[in-house]
């Protein structure tokens, strides 16, 4: 198990550092069990020790070793800390509502522009969604091992998060709203410094964590963070080169380029998506895809100078449409969710006949 592991590692990191091409990547990932069927609901939202959330996560990582023991795809298992989205907005004192049967949310916390100035930045050892993480990521080393290879929270863009903590109503109206939109950059400039200093303070503790994002195809923990950028369907292009784009440059510059997922209608920005400096990794929600399917994203955002592109919750069609109408130098890694022994042995066989690995 150990040596398909390394091996995983070795080829994984091969293609996001775009090394030889040794062919697109295929992974298989089985049913886990949900953020919000620990003992408590998520573990960040509860009272509760984290030591009650190990028995969770340690099967959902047993899952993963068992099916890449009886499958050889390309993952590597990681045991992973998976969260809702409200972390950082409940740091700055956001409510947070937790479903019987869906991940928890954020409440808004602000209503205007006078409001959200007086967000204070947060203690992260203060902020129990935060510090929460490393308590149950030790705990975790602890019951598996120093060398554990571990997955991460949840990663929203500070402005995404600051789309939480002020009502989202209000603060896309203040986008538009001269009096107002230096408020909206104040606070995700709050929100993006908190994002940074949580995950400089992450990978300093647990160098083995992976940054990767949706659908959580691992990446080298060496590698920059992954963010979540969902806001960015619900305005156009100037907004978001003006209140988004830095942000990303900003993210990028820090930790020395990014990856994405997003699960917004955004086609129209990805010319913008394109100026990111250290671009190397996309996950594209093909739900939010428009009428022109993933065309948009092979125009602007394929080629040997795209990101790797790793995609999920495809039909086989159109995967095998996608490996064979891309530009020359793209690269995929498409990803099975939910998948049993059986189903992923089929389906790995058959995208192993549709794209086979150079001799």
């Amino acid at each position: 198990m150990q040596d398909r592991i390394k091996a995983n590692q070795a080829f994984l990191g091969n293609l996001y550092r775009r090394g030889p091409f040794q062919g697109h990547g295929f992974v298989c990932k089985p049913a886990q069990d949900p953020v919000y069927s620990g003992p408590d609901n998520d573990f960040t939202t509860s009272l509760r020790p984290v030591k009650e959330w190990v028995p969770w996560a340690v099967a959902n990582y047993r899952r993963k070793l068992d099916l890449l023991a009886a499958v050889p795809h390309d993952d590597v298992p990681t045991c992973d800390l998976s969260t809702g989205t409200h972390l950082y907005a409940a740091a700055f004192g956001c409510p947070v509502h937790r479903y019987p049967d869906s991940n928890p949310c954020a409440l808004p916390r602000v209503r205007t522009a006078a409001e959200a100035d007086r967000v204070e930045m947060p203690d992260l050892w203060k902020a129990p969604s935060l510090y929460r993480v490393f308590e149950l990521a030790d705990a975790l080393r602890r019951e598996l091992g120093p060398d554990v290879l571990l997955g991460p929270p949840d990663k929203q863009t500070g402005f995404d998060t600051a789309c939480l903590v002020w009502e989202k109503t209000g603060i896309y109206a203040a986008l538009l709203t001269d009096e107002e939109k230096e408020a909206v950059k104040r606070l995700t400039a709050k929100c993006t410094r908190l994002l940074i200093t949580f995950l400089k303070e992450l990978r300093r503790e647990f160098p083995t964590m992976t940054m990767t994002g949706c659908p959580g195809v691992w990446t080298p923990p060496d590698l920059p963070p992954w963010y979540s950028n969902d806001e960015c369907g619900a305005f156009g292009t100037a907004q978001f080169e003006e209140f988004c784009l830095p942000e990303l440059v900003e993210l990028s510059e820090t930790f020395g380029g990014l990856g994405m997922h997003c699960c917004a209608d955004a086609d129209h920005q990805f010319p913008l998506f394109g100026r990111i400096p250290g671009f190397y990794a996309f996950n594209r929600v093909p739900a939010k895809c428009g009428k022109a399917g993933f065309e948009p994203m092979l125009r602007h955002l394929a080629g040997p100078a795209g990101p790797v592109h790793v995609l999920a919750w495809l039909p086989d069609a159109t995967i095998a449409t996608l490996i064979q109408t891309a530009p020359p130098g793209t690269r995929f890694i498409f990803a099975k969710m939910g998948a049993d022994a059986e189903s992923a042995r089929a389906w790995l066989e058959q995208m192993r006949a549709l794209s086979p690995r150079p001799s």
